[in-house]
């Protein structure tokens, strides 16, 4: 059984998409800590109701590299395979990158590489596309950037706000951060340069 650390920012929908898989037997692994950087981020709640640590580091007057070997610190005990990012809002430097090389996973509410950064929704509805979503993908040094593991498309409607595309993509979300983590924790993803290969189940 892997053990998943998950860093948040906000009120934790993907962590909570997660932690239902993880209930419902569909991903052979555990949630041994959630950490966030804001104090009153719902996540960290999620988290207690569960009796899962929660763990707050706040960001605020530290060097990034600093801020982030605190969270590496208070992550020791837990011993994670696997570092989840669900809407944790701080771009992370090469020293966290490399602590964790080829084990953190991030999910972004576009089809990568296209629209990278914090306003992919916007950005999809200005450029006119007919076809978004979201992708689930394993991070390096460069933001939304590194392999890709899965993603699914969502259609954009005459009618779309921000808002509306943002909420259908997030149902999407929802299925695809959980099956990515299952993959993982069933040792099916290879890392091959930029492509991720999904193993066949074991017999």
């Amino acid at each position: 059984m892997k053990n998943i650390a998950v860093l948040v920012s906000g009120r934790g929908s993907n962590l909570q998409a997660i932690m239902d898989a993880i209930d419902r037997g569909e991903i052979n692994g555990r949630i041994v800590a959630v950490v966030s950087n804001r104090k009153d981020a719902y996540a960290l709640e999620r988290a207690r109701q569960r009796n899962i640590p929660a763990i707050f580091i706040d960001h605020r007057r530290k060097a990034r590299k600093d801020f982030e070997e605190e969270i590496i610190q208070a992550l020791k005990p837990y011993s994670p395979d696997l570092i989840v990012l669900a809407g944790f809002m701080r771009i992370l430097t090469p020293h966290f990158v490399s602590a964790y090389r080829g084990r953190i996973m991030n999910i972004h509410p576009a089809l990568l590489p296209s629209f990278p950064g914090t306003h992919a929704q916007k950005d999809a509805l200005e450029w006119g596309v007919k076809v978004t979503g979201c992708t689930v993908h394993f991070v390096d040094e460069v933001t939304d950037h590194g392999p890709i593991i899965i993603q699914r498309a969502v259609e954009v409607m005459e009618n779309d706000t921000v808002e509306t595309l943002a909420a259908r993509i997030l149902e999407q979300e929802h299925k695809a951060f959980p099956e990515a983590v299952k993959l993982f924790c069933e040792d099916r993803l290879v890392i091959e340069g930029r492509r991720v290969r999904i193993l066949p189940p074991k017999e």
